[in-house]
Formats: C-alpha cells, sequence, structure tokens
C-alpha cells in the first residue's frame, strides 16, 4: 500500500511530462506537413546526384 504513494505521483508526473512533450511539438509546427514527406521519398533530387558525381572525379 505503501508503494502508491509513490506509484501514484511518478505515472502522473510521467504523463504530464508526456502531454508537455505533445503540446510542444504541436506549438512548434512538427505536425504542420504531413503529406509531403512520405512523397519526398519517391522523388530523386538531381542536385544530390550532381554533387556526387563531381566529386568523384
Amino acid at each position: 500500500m505503501t508503494a502508491l504513494i509513490y506509484l501514484i505521483p511518478a505515472a502522473l508526473l510521467l504523463g504530464l511530462l508526456g502531454l508537455a512533450a505533445f503540446l510542444w511539438s504541436l506549438n512548434s509546427g512538427q505536425y504542420d506537413d504531413l503529406d509531403s514527406a512520405p512523397h519526398r521519398i519517391l522523388f530523386d533530387d538531381e542536385n544530390e546526384e550532381s554533387e556526387d558525381s563531381a566529386g568523384k572525379n
């Protein structure tokens, strides 16, 4: 029973930390653009190819 005295506040603190991290991510714009990241992997960047070929010569 005395373990609950420590476990309940610890659980509440961890929950509040998780909520604070989620709210921070919302305010910092982490979820603003959810559509372009999955599509970005499908397209090759031409700038990276030219830089790679320039470094090989």
